[in-house]
């Protein structure tokens, strides 16, 4: 046997059946190894657009592919600034009062949130390729790292720490965002399936809404812990401390966002009102309490907010080896969950505008401006869904967005940090609450359940996980389950039946078809996935099930005996040394029961192994077919003239057939 097209004549009492089964001609290992590195880690080809490009040419290209902003900027025109224009100003108005929730929220001093706006948005402008992706902190980000880092470092009690390894942490998320970018590994955070997100987002938001309630309580002291129990426990034991005037104005701000949230949505148009509330609430409260004096009274306020620009944090970083691997598990798991939402966020309102964003390049502009942000008094920053979604209907063109959002933060910065002295934490906390209530997704849940089963108790067990133990815990049980999943699909594949469909050819699932009818004397087994060692026994055993349930059918029913086990691989699409192994033992199984194992369709992979391996010379070449019918029907042929096996082979090669 060569390389070559293989022509396959049976004899069979004097009519001759031509089966064609090519065998693919065989490839240097390097070249093989080359073209499934490519496929593995470059299947969008990014280096295509180099090809027959002069030298300058592919400069300039190569800075374009890194800071998209020199792709659009030229094209710029001062309508897409009008546009942008309304958008930044628009996000800026809810970045403010979000940030400084946010900081909070992650134990972190509240201009950091300002901070946090202000340099990163500029560092995607300039090399990130959504257009509507609106970045700065995150709820959930902000939570997984006040809960990571208050567990070894007390924020009350050593903030400088607290805050140097905050940024250290940051410094880590982006260095291992950008890291997974340039190296073309963005396939990991693919682990993190829809379901799990769903799951995780959701009893992150019920754990931020439940921390939330020491500010709408006016409560002092609060657990550091964030499980349901330790919460409730916490709340209801200091029921003496509560505060009416918190409660009062908490609920009445709580009940004015949500309210505009409600009119947003039944009038798209009118977005901006659920955009600017936020804002709103700060300014109102401030106002109020400053009036009032409510501070006298128990409600607690922001206090001095420091003014300028953000200072350098390049020294801040801690590297030290009591505390580095702390700040670094902490910026690895919240980079990869800043990850997944912001690119998540880019995807989704990518295809709404119908363009394409570079997930890989996506990791590089976030883990930059992470880099960027932890040497410049910021902490983790993403694209989240609220102020993207905001950004999305404000009309933004492109990327300049973020730079008026920037702007706009700037300008607070330097001139109305004083105002936010009086806001209410209240407030704040009534902000985090209505927008944490947009993440807990009921629809998508119930969606799952009625789809998907297993993916509804994947979605189940991380918001139990998080909302009964921790955010890690949580975490590590939705990657648990889901990676779970993934492992039972590959070592227990689905294996079916097939029948044939009157009147015709064609072959499908009799589970499914019911109109399909099985061929009398013949078995045909669908395997539906790659055969590896890891499911190489397990479909050993589940073939030999399988045979011994047709046959055991065919007895009680008195019908014709199994003659022919018809193997259909169309869907095995690779198969390792173990599965060869497999399919050996198989053939061997099958000839003590004195049936025939037949393959139908096999692919390029599994002819080129089975032939190195001598295994196609066990099963037989004149037994291996093109498709299911053929194998039926030259099968049915014998079965209906001679008895099995009597057939006088040739085998014949001609190189000229394609």
């Amino acid at each position: 046997m060569g390389n070559t097209d293989l022509v396959f004549t049976g004899t069979v009492t004097g009519v001759e059946c031509t089966r064609r089964v090519p065998i693919p001609p065989s490839r240097p290992f390097l070249e093989t190894f080359r073209a499934n590195l490519k496929e593995t880690f470059f299947p969008d080809d990014p280096l295509r657009q180099f090809k027959h490009e002069k030298c300058s040419r592919r400069l300039i290209l190569g800075l374009q592919y890194f800071l998209p902003i020199l792709q659009w900027a030229p094209t710029y025109s001062f309508n897409f600034f009008k546009s942008d224009l309304i958008a930044g100003i628009t996000i800026a108005s809810l970045a403010i009062p979000q940030g400084i929730s946010y900081a909070k929220l992650a134990n972190l001093p509240p201009i950091l949130g300002l901070y946090s706006s202000f340099v990163p948005p500029l560092v995607y402008a300039m090399m990130g390729s959504s257009r509507d992706l609106a970045v700065g902190t995150v709820a959930v980000a902000s939570l997984l790292i006040a809960s990571m880092l208050g567990k070894e470092v007390s924020a009350s009690k050593n903030p400088g720490l607290y805050l140097h390894l905050a940024f250290t942490a940051t410094f880590f998320a982006g260095f291992f965002q950008a890291a997974l970018g340039l190296l073309r590994l963005g396939f990991i955070v693919d682990f993190l399936s829809h379901a799990t997100i769903v799951g995780f987002m959701g009893g992150a938001a019920t754990v931020v809404c439940l921390q939330q309630l020491k500010g709408m309580l006016g409560l002092e002291h609060f657990t550091t812990a964030t499980d349901l129990v330790s919460v409730m426990e916490s709340v209801f034991s200091q029921t003496h401390q509560w505060r009416w005037e918190s409660v009062v104005l908490g609920c009445s701000f709580l009940f004015f966002l949500l309210l505009t949230r409600f009119l947003s949505k039944r009038k798209p148009k009118f977005f901006w009102v659920s955009a600017a509330a936020p804002l709103t609430s700060v300014i109102l409260g401030s106002l109020l309490v400053y009036l009032t004096h409510a501070e006298n009274h128990g409600v607690q306020v922001i206090g001095y907010l420091k003014k300028g620009l953000n200072p350098p944090s390049a020294t801040s970083l801690n590297f030290s080896s009591p505390y580095m691997m702390v700040a670094l598990k902490t910026g690895i798991v919240t980079g990869i969950i800043a990850l997944a939402e912001g690119i998540a966020v880019g995807r989704s309102f990518a295809m709404f505008k119908n363009y394409h964003i570079d997930g890989n390049k996506e990791m590089i502009a976030i883990g930059m401006m992470n880099i960027a942000g932890s040497l410049t008094s910021c902490y983790l920053t993403t694209g989240p869904f609220s102020r993207s979604a905001v950004n999305y209907n404000a009309g933004c063109k492109t990327a300049m967005s973020n730079v008026v959002m920037a702007t706009a933060v700037m300008f607070t910065l330097l001139f109305l940090t004083p105002l936010f002295h009086y806001t209410p934490l209240v407030v704040l906390s009534s902000i985090i609450i209505a927008a944490m209530l947009g993440l807990i997704d009921y629809e998508a849940a119930i969606h799952l359940w009625q789809v998907d089963k297993v993916d509804f108790f994947v979605c189940l067990g991380a918001y139990l996980g998080v909302v009964f133990g921790s955010v890690e815990i949580g975490l590590v049980i939705a990657v648990a389950i889901s990676i779970l999943r993934v492992l039972l699909f590959v070592a227990r594949p689905r294996t079916t039946v097939l029948g044939n469909i009157p009147n015709s050819m064609v072959y499908r699932r009799m589970d499914q078809y019911p109109v399909a009818q099985s061929v009398p004397g013949l078995f045909v087994l669908h395997i539906d996935a790659p055969i590896y060692f890891a499911n190489a026994s397990y479909l050993r055993e589940r073939i030999s099930r399988w045979i011994d349930e047709e046959e055991d059918k065919l007895k009680s029913k008195g019908e014709t005996s199994l003659q022919y086990v018809i193997l259909d691989l169309g869907a095995v699409s690779s198969i390792d040394t173990s599965g060869i192994s497999m399919l050996e033992e198989v053939k061997k199984s099958v000839d003590r029961r004195g049936l025939q194992l037949v393959l139908a369709n096999p692919g390029s992979e599994i002819m080129k192994k089975l032939d190195k391996s001598k295994v196609l010379e066990t099963i037989g070449q004149e037994w291996i077919f093109l498709t299911v019918g053929e194998a039926v029907a030259a099968c049915n042929f014998i079965l209906h003239t001679c008895k099995p096996g009597a057939v006088t082979d040739s085998v014949g090669v001609d190189d000229n057939i394609v």
